[in-house]
């Protein structure tokens, strides 16, 4: 059995196979995508979700206009926003059906999965493909459980893009922090 440490390192040497293979095409794409949406809002359900919330909270704070859907402020989406769609297997019923509707208001639709073939991906007008295990992927094999190694994937390659984000803004830490929440 392997201690914690060992773990530690195998989870880290996962996360830099998912993060290094990352297409940089798919990633200038996403950011294009980002920049230029009025609104942009974030669908996933589950763990995913949770990884997709914080990118929620750190886009904010670089200015960008973000919600998830299904929150209580959560404007109307038009033709000149944008949603993003995390989902491994690109199956999920309920991103899916997001998916479907807001492609029918006219909005851009970006996909983060592991399954570029999927249902979702077939509606996307981009996708940013990460090499993970999903229900409908099993190529990568992981010592984590289920999908883990996508949902932190998320969480990561996101942070990973705060900073290019930051630069292409010209945004400074400081200016990062006074758009921090202050009611802590």
């Amino acid at each position: 059995m392997k201690n914690y440490y060992e773990n530690s390192q195998a989870v880290m040497e996962e996360l830099d196979h998912l993060l290094e293979k990352v297409s940089s095409e798919e990633i200038d794409q996403y950011v294009k995508a980002l920049l230029e949406a009025r609104e942009v809002f974030f669908i996933g359900v589950g763990r995913v979700r949770l990884s997709l919330e914080a990118a929620v909270k750190r886009l904010t704070h670089l200015e960008i206009s973000c919600h998830m859907v299904g929150d209580l402020n959560e404007p109307p989406i038009t033709e000149k926003d944008l949603l993003v769609v995390g989902s491994g297997s690109g199956e999920s019923v309920i991103p899916l059906e997001i998916a479907k509707k807001a492609k029918s208001y006219g909005a851009t639709v970006v996909h983060l999965t592991s399954n570029p073939d999927s249902s979702i991906a077939k509606l996307a007008d981009h996708i940013v493909k990460f090499d993970s295990p999903s229900k409908s992927n099993q190529t990568f094999t992981s010592i984590q459980p289920m999908t883990t190694v996508f949902e932190q994937g998320l969480l990561i390659f996101h942070d990973v893009l705060a900073l290019r984000l930051m630069n292409e803004k010209q945004m400074t830490m400081d200016d990062l922090k006074s758009r921090h929440a202050n009611l802590e």
